[in-house]
């Protein structure tokens, strides 16, 4: 058999078909792993919620405390706006939806957000309580702190005080309608009482344009230029509970419902708990009474 000799030209023939074919393969090799890897990629990730809630002063200073956590948690992002739970304020909550204002959340009291979902405001079935808030009083920093053990104590330090400011909400309707009566000294006391709306009564106090102030406890906490005298006594206090809804204009109802889910959630009890309030969903059945001393701002 007869053999041609191998000559440089002869093996650049040969070999660049070869090499086309191995490049061509590399080719479709990487072409095939760029699409195994792009199966297996992670999928893309979620357009963050936008959500908008308006919120009653209790839980104000606690929602805006926990707004930071709660975005860096779930990526969405909160607007937070405030009103009261009732009062007929013009930046109430009921006033505000009233006026269609959009919101995905509510915040307030239980008996007002219950009414919002008679009038149609608020999803039936979406309520979910939040928080039990005590009632309590504060006084201007560094005046006088009044004895409040007993309902004869609260009787005496309101006869003696010269002016009381007290909320348009939920604390404040108690005081003016159940309270005074129940003490025997409407008469006396109402006269003297500022009834506050679209301010918190703890910056009247610390204006000193009020004596005493009696508010949620949670209301009173952050206010500068007080001083947290304690709650009321057992035989006077009322519990109110403050629940979370959602509005039947909400735009993102996903990102309410993971909303209110956080704030429902254990991983928020000691932020509950620095700001004077009780996680609704707690073991214990009433929220404890805050210590003046630790209380005191």
């Amino acid at each position: 058999m007869k053999t041609t000799p191998l000559s440089l030209a002869n093996f650049a023939s040969f070999a660049a078909p070869v090499a086309a074919v191995s490049r061509r393969a590399t080719l479709l090799l990487g072409a095939l792993a760029v699409a195994g890897l792009a199966g297996c990629a992670a999928p893309t990730a979620r357009t963050p919620h936008q959500v908008t809630m308006m919120t009653s002063g209790a839980f104000a200073a606690t929602a805006t405390e926990l707004k930071p956590g709660y975005e860096a948690a779930t990526g969405d992002r909160l607007t937070i706006l405030y009103g009261s739970s009732m009062g007929g304020a013009a930046d109430s909550i009921p006033a505000r939806l009233a006026r269609n204002e959009p919101t995905d959340v509510v915040i307030l009291a239980r008996s007002s957000l219950d009414e919002l979902v008679a009038q149609g405001k608020v999803v039936p079935g979406s309520q979910v309580d939040l928080v039990n808030s005590l009632i309590g009083f504060a006084v201007r920093k560094g005046a006088p702190k009044p004895d409040l053990s007993t309902p004869a104590a609260v009787r005496a330090a309101l006869l003696a005080a010269p002016s009381i400011a007290y909320s348009a909400s939920a604390s404040g309707t108690y005081y003016q309608n159940e309270m005074l009566k129940n003490l025997g000294i409407e008469a006396q006391v109402l006269p003297k009482s500022k009834r506050i709306l679209s301010e918190r009564v703890a910056t009247v106090v610390a204006r000193g344009d009020a004596e005493l102030g009696l508010q949620q406890v949670s209301e009173l906490l952050p206010i500068p230029g007080v001083d947290f005298v304690g709650v009321l006594p057992p035989e006077l206090q009322r519990m109110t509970v403050f629940s979370a809804g959602i509005s039947t204009t909400a735009k993102d109802v996903e990102g309410a419902k993971s909303l209110i889910r956080y704030f429902a959630s254990p991983a928020v009890v000691p932020v509950l708990k620095r700001n004077g309030l009780e996680s609704a969903t707690a073991p214990s059945a009433a929220a404890p009474a805050p210590a003046p001393a630790a209380m005191a701002r």
